[in-house]
């Protein structure tokens, strides 16, 4: 005979505070811990939403500087920065929208809430900064191949306050903890690094003469935004894809729990993320025939919670074997 009990340590965005249940006949004890998670949750997502919307300012007024500034001063630098800051103010937004969205509360339909938009929102931002990436290393070479006169001091007056603007955004952003307000750092990021360089061409320019230090340093800095996009595509692939979240060592939690007293066996083990900040677990405890499987239950949250910083665990406590098929879809090591 099998007896399930479950334990849920904080709801998964639920609002309403539904669990649900695997049918009749099992015995199912829950611990809910909800207020202060959700409301320390939703300051913290009131905090990032303010972080954006004055980054998104700051960064909207000087994309108008640098793209009637490159076209004034005919410096791709500048150009693509322009093109690059417009970009990233879409990103902004979007990350705005993202974070908006999962506020709404959980339905039957979508039981986990809509918090999964943020790492979609990261997800989009990073094509968004791998696709300009493509067309500034077009241009440049564009540049290389037939190179055109720029006006140095133009350059230069627009590259440094663009840069300044952008190490505004930057600081703004620099309490961000989130994926989402990581995929805007990193626009913003990289919009630094190319105002960066088009100051360092404009000063070249204008000592030495030598005009294609601008699409030369259009592509270094291109290596440097690829970088940038391509790990915040991997990361929210990551998450969007159900992975273990960063640093969380499935093996280790299995060991540290079958060191626990009546604990003989941990098994169906699953770790992710909503938004690659809160780790969530599902797992499977087999303890010993006649132990008390309330007890053996508060011991296994504990140490999940404890040694593992995991806030949202369902446990499920099994007397004999294993009702799951072996092999069942989505456990590890299944077919």
């Amino acid at each position: 005979m099998t007896t399930d009990r479950d334990r849920t340590i904080e709801p998964p965005g639920r609002e309403r505070g539904e669990h649900a249940h695997s049918g009749p006949g099992h015995d199912h004890g829950h611990h809910h811990d909800h207020g202060h998670h959700h409301d320390h949750g939703h300051k913290g997502e009131a905090s990032s939403e303010r972080r954006l919307w004055i980054a998104l300012g700051v960064l909207v007024a000087f994309t108008l500087v640098e793209g009637i500034g490159g076209f004034w001063s005919r410096s791709i630098a500048l150009l693509a920065e322009a093109a690059h800051m417009l970009a990233d103010c879409g990103s902004l937004v979007l990350a705005v929208i993202a974070i908006r969205v999962s506020r709404r509360p959980a339905s039957y339909e979508r039981t986990y809430g809509h918090r999964r938009y943020q790492p979609l929102a990261a997800y989009t931002n990073g094509l968004l900064l791998l696709a300009i990436t493509v067309a500034v290393v077009f241009e440049a070479a564009q540049r290389l191949i037939s190179p055109a006169q720029v006006n140095g001091r133009i350059m230069l007056a627009v590259a440094v306050a663009g840069g300044i603007a952008n190490l505004a955004a930057f600081l703004i952003l620099s309490g961000a903890s989130s994926l989402n307000e990581r995929g805007a750092r990193a626009h913003v990021l990289s919009d630094l690094l190319g105002s960066a360089a088009a100051t360092a061409g404009a000063i070249i320019i204008l000592v030495f003469g030598w005009l294609p230090a601008d699409p030369l340093l259009s592509l270094a800095v291109s290596v440097l935004i690829f970088r940038s996009g391509w790990r915040l595509t991997v990361d929210s692939a990551h998450i969007l894809l159900e992975g273990s979240p960063s640093g969380f060592d499935t093996e280790a939690v299995e060991r540290e729990l079958e060191d626990i007293p009546d604990v003989c066996d941990i098994h169906h083990v699953h770790a992710w993320s909503l938004t690659g900040e809160k780790v969530m677990v599902t797992l499977h405890a087999q303890i010993n025939e006649g132990a008390d499987g309330e007890v053996a239950l508060g011991k296994v949250t504990n140490v999940l919670r404890q040694r593992f910083g995991v806030e949202h665990a369902t446990v499920q406590i099994e007397e004999g074997e294993c009702p799951a098929p072996e092999g069942a879809a989505g456990c590890r090591g299944a077919a």
